[in-house]
């Protein structure tokens, strides 16, 4: 998930996993889809190490890799600092909103952050 909260704009991205692959893909997303005519992209995020400019060098080509990277300031929240992260906000608030009960499938889990996301957003 991005949120950007002055805008009142989040971005949500379902997988079936959590991978530096899956982050770096959704980089690509947000750079390209979400934000292309940025010249920077300010994230602040937690310190998992699926977050870091690495995971472009090891999805994608060198050349993609740069120019994703180029794209971004990256900054982290301390540890134990998640009340920070407007994300794990945003993630708490779907899933009290969103998410209350047991979702079988991934495609069902798509289609109900797909719907929080679109009444979310301003």
């Amino acid at each position: 998930m991005a949120c950007e909260p002055l805008a009142g704009k989040r971005v949500v991205k379902v997988t079936e996993q959590k991978t530096s692959q899956d982050w770096a893909h959704f980089i690509q997303e947000l750079v390209d889809v979400h934000y292309p005519k940025a010249e920077k992209i300010v994230l602040v995020m937690d310190n998992l190490a699926t977050h870091s400019p690495a995971a472009l060098y090891h999805t994608f080509a060198p050349a993609e890799a740069r120019r994703l990277v180029k794209k971004l300031e990256i900054h982290h929240t301390p540890l134990h600092g998640s009340w920070l992260n407007m994300a794990e906000i945003e993630f708490s608030a779907l899933a009290r909103q969103g998410l209350a009960r047991r979702i079988a499938t991934v495609e069902e889990l798509e289609r109900h952050v797909n719907a929080w996301q679109c009444q979310r957003n301003v």
